[in-house]
């Protein structure tokens, strides 16, 4: 079967262009080569490729011939690692040691429209973007049943790629089309907004039903999952809440087959594409093989980012030792500020009373503190644990040094999280929000909680999705990410936390597009 094939490399030289919307990021050398010109267009090639975005970063393994051009392909280009570092960074979750160029801007909350992690995750989003819409163009006018499925999923690649740049970027340029004429008018963030939910029910009835087709596959519930995700977060986008629309959806994926793990660990493993239990959970992973899809980002960035040596085997030899957890998350699960130290993620889950807690505080001769009193040493702040190569049945995974691990992008998790917001926010039934949250606690081996209230349930989403990409925006949608309401260690460069300006809860356009388009318009205060 063709879907086997996205856990192995394809070349796909027809595809190998680099260009953003026929306005190409001249400050990144990048070429806008025509991808219909002096090349033949192989449907199930490309149609693979389109998935290896999310995943992969060129043509050749984990470096060399990457798609976006002028930018190190492998840590400013990869499509989940740009997320972790664009949504995790600037929060109260993790903070990075390294200081290559724009990471400190994100712990100082200080990033301007040159940044250069942010203009590489506004490349990597356009591009993936002009590659949906190339297909899409050559399949056009084909309408087999293999062709129509096929499309709905593109379709769905793409508005998932739009909607990454409607939440960071507010209101990038638009287009359904490949030119190297015509540059992309640009759209408001609130018709973005309109797009993309006409766009995810138009193509609902052409993809799979639930569970049906394979691992790694779009499915009817992708489409229900980024439902829920942005209409929960509507009034940010559009000024009009959708809480009812926000239910609705989330108990779709919560009714559509896909279900809990039993063990929250399993999900970060290597064999969480092998493994049931994961598996039932797992409703869209982006794939990784230690043995033929390479990348230094998914699974093996968050893997090697938040590892070194003296802890605990992670099942790779890569531990770069730069992302650990700021003391604001640790105190989610030890809100009395009595973290143990000294202590490996199985003791620390024992003392939190929580099985999410995956944290390293260290050992005799390897100590880790739980505050961060210099932002540029790895070993202040305890090391996040949660990622692994390891398999949950003990056999080797493929590689010693390149992961297995799928990231577990959409979880039906999600889904309880927002059904409980949405309900307490639309004056719905406190026990109705409270039975969700205490579904994730009772999986976690959790004591449940007898009553809720809205910052209990953003400290429950952080419980369960640190580090996976989703802080900033939560953030935002409680007014918390900017402002002086909600500070915590390090935010806006300040050990105590400081209060930010507001500018800051929508990136700039990179200023390298903006001087190429004279349709964009930069976000405010850049």
């Amino acid at each position: 079967m063709l879907f086997h094939r996205l856990k192995s490399l394809i070349s796909v030289a027809a595809i190998a262009f680099t260009c953003s919307l026929g306005s190409c990021v001249n400050d990144l050398d990048i070429s806008p080569i025509n991808p219909q010109a002096g090349a033949s267009f192989s449907q199930d090639e490309v149609y693979a490729k389109v998935y290896a975005t999310l995943s992969l970063t060129g043509q050749q393994g984990a470096a060399g011939n990457g798609d976006v051009a002028g930018v190190d392909e492998g840590s400013a280009s990869p499509f989940y690692r740009m997320i972790l570092t664009a949504y995790e960074y600037p929060t109260d979750e993790v903070i990075c040691s390294w200081s290559d160029s724009g990471i400190p801007d994100f712990y100082q909350m200080n990033w301007g429209s040159s940044n250069l992690p942010l203009t590489g995750f506004y490349s990597r989003l356009m591009f993936d973007v002009t590659l949906c819409n190339h297909f899409l163009e050559q399949t056009d006018a084909l309408t087999d049943e293999k062709t129509i499925r096929q499309r709905a999923e593109v379709r769905f690649i793409r508005a998932l790629n739009y909607y990454y740049l409607m939440d960071a970027y507010g209101n990038p340029p638009f287009t359904e089309i490949v030119s190297l004429t015509e540059d992309p008018k640009q759209i408001q963030r609130a018709d973005l907004f309109a797009y993309l939910e006409t766009e995810l029910k138009n193509i609902e009835n052409d993809l799979v039903a639930p569970r049906n087709g394979e691992f790694g596959q779009v499915d009817q519930v992708c489409v229900w999952m980024l439902l829920s995700r942005m209409y929960l977060n509507a009034e940010v986008y559009t000024g009009t809440a959708k809480w009812g629309e926000a239910i609705t959806y989330a108990n779709k994926v919560i009714s559509s087959g896909y279900e809990l793990a039993d063990n929250y660990a399993d999900l970060f493993m290597a064999d969480n594409d092998e493994n049931e239990d994961a598996m039932k959970e797992i409703i869209l992973p982006l794939r990784l093989d230690g043995a033929n899809a390479r990348s230094y980002g998914g699974a093996q960035f968050a893997i090697a980012a938040t590892h070194t040596a003296g802890m605990t085997s992670w099942g790779t030899s890569e531990g770069w030792g730069g992302v650990r957890a700021r003391k604001a998350l640790v105190n989610k699960f030890f809100p009395n500020d009595d973290a143990p130290l000294l202590v490996n993620e199985i003791q620390m889950v024992a003392a939190a009373g929580d099985d999410r807690a995956l944290f390293f505080s260290g050992t005799e001769d390897n100590t880790r503190t739980l505050e961060i009193n210099d932002p540029y040493t790895f070993k202040q702040g305890f090391s996040i644990a949660k990622w692994t190569n390891v398999r949950s049945d003990g056999q080797p995974s493929h590689d010693a040094t390149w992961v297995d691990t799928d990231v577990p992008f959409f979880r039906t998790a999600e889904a309880y999280l927002t059904l409980a917001e949405a309900t307490l926010r639309n004056g719905g039934s406190q026990k109705d929000a409270l039975n969700a949250i205490n579904v994730l606690r009772r999986r976690a081996h959790a004591k449940e909680l007898s009553s809720i209230t809205l910052d209990e349930i953003l400290d429950e989403k952080a419980r369960e999705f640190y580090f996976e990409g989703q802080r900033r925006t939560d953030l935002i949608r409680y007014g918390y990410f900017t402002g002086g309401d909600y500070l915590w260690d390090w935010k806006g460069g300040v050990k105590n936390g400081t209060s930010v300006n507001s500018q800051y809860d929508v990136y700039p356009i990179p200023s390298s597009d903006i001087n190429v388009n004279e349709n964009l318009v930069q976000n405010k205060g850049y």
